[in-house]
């Protein structure tokens, strides 16, 4: 009994080991992925802001437009 459960034994712990090794490396492969798409995302929002802060702009450039006498000539 105690030859096969040796065998056993070996190959529960080898899979142990490399459980924890394909975890670590899976985890330091996904970080630059993630790094990746976290500046992904931080250009979005800063396009769409710096879209917004456009368009707000030029509607306040409209208003003083319409509302500054020197334009009305």
């Amino acid at each position: 009994m105690l030859i096969r459960s040796v065998p056993a034994t070996f190959l529960l712990v080898s899979a142990a080991v490399g459980s924890v090794v394909l975890i670590g490396f899976t985890t330091v492969a996904l970080i630059p992925l993630l790094i990746g798409v976290g500046l992904v995302a931080a250009w979005v929002v800063s396009l769409v802001l710096g879209v917004w802060a456009a368009i707000e702009g030029l509607a306040a450039m409209e208003r003083w437009f319409e509302n500054d006498n020197r334009f009305h000539r």
